[in-house]
C-alpha cells in the first residue's frame, strides 16, 4: 500500500553556511515549504520538495547567526530577498541514499542543482506518524553571482567557494 506524506512547514528548516561562518538559519514557520514523499512498504517510491526562503525576513523566528551586513553583502537581500528550490526529479539509490535534482534560484539566477537526500527514519510523535529527511548540497557561489566585495568579515580566513545548504524536512501523514 502506498502512502503519501506531506511536508510539515512548522517542523522544517534550512541552514545556509560557508566555510568559517554560518550565514543564516531559517525556520519553517516564516518560510514556505511544500512537498510530499510516497512510501510503500517502508520504502521511498517517489518524493517532491519545494521551498521558498525569505532571507530578508526580520521576524524573531528568522535567526540570523552572523551580522545582517554579511547577509546583505552576499545575497543583496533588498533586491533579491527570496531563495527558492523546486525539485524536478527524485532518484532513489537505496533506502537511505537519494538525490533530488531541481531548480535553485538565488538573486534571480536559476541553475539546476543536485542535492543529497538522506532518509532519517519514521517515528510517532503525539500519535502522529512522521518521516524525516536531511537534504544537503554544495552550491557554487560564483554560479549565482554571490561575491564578497566588502571588507573582510572573517579576520583573514579565506571564504570557501561553496555555500552549504542543509535542509531538515519533516513529513506527516
Amino acid at each position: 500500500m502506498k502512502t503519501t506524506w506531506t511536508l510539515d512547514s512548522s517542523q522544517s528548516d534550512v541552514l545556509i553556511k560557508m566555510r568559517h561562518s554560518i550565514i543564516a538559519y531559517m525556520g519553517g514557520t516564516t518560510n514556505k515549504f511544500d512537498g510530499y514523499v510516497n512510501i510503500e512498504d517502508n520504502e521511498i517510491e517517489d518524493a517532491s520538495v519545494e521551498f521558498s526562503l525569505d532571507i530578508n525576513n526580520k521576524k524573531d523566528s528568522f535567526q540570523q547567526i552572523d551580522t545582517y551586513l554579511q547577509l546583505q553583502d552576499l545575497f543583496d537581500v533588498n533586491e533579491h530577498p527570496i531563495i527558492s528550490f523546486k525539485s524536478t526529479s527524485f532518484q532513489k539509490v537505496n533506502n537511505n541514499i537519494n538525490f533530488f535534482k531541481g531548480d535553485l534560484t538565488i538573486k534571480d539566477v536559476t541553475r539546476v542543482v543536485e542535492l543529497d537526500a538522506e532518509f532519517i527514519g519514521v517515528n510517532n510523535y503525539n500519535g502522529e506518524k512522521k518521516v524525516a529527511f536531511e537534504i544537503k548540497g554544495d552550491i557554487k557561489r560564483q554560479d549565482f553571482g554571490l561575491d564578497y566585495n566588502s571588507f573582510n568579515h572573517n579576520g583573514g580566513l579565506a571564504l570557501g567557494k561553496d555555500i552549504k545548504l542543509i535542509a531538515n524536512l519533516e513529513f506527516s501523514i
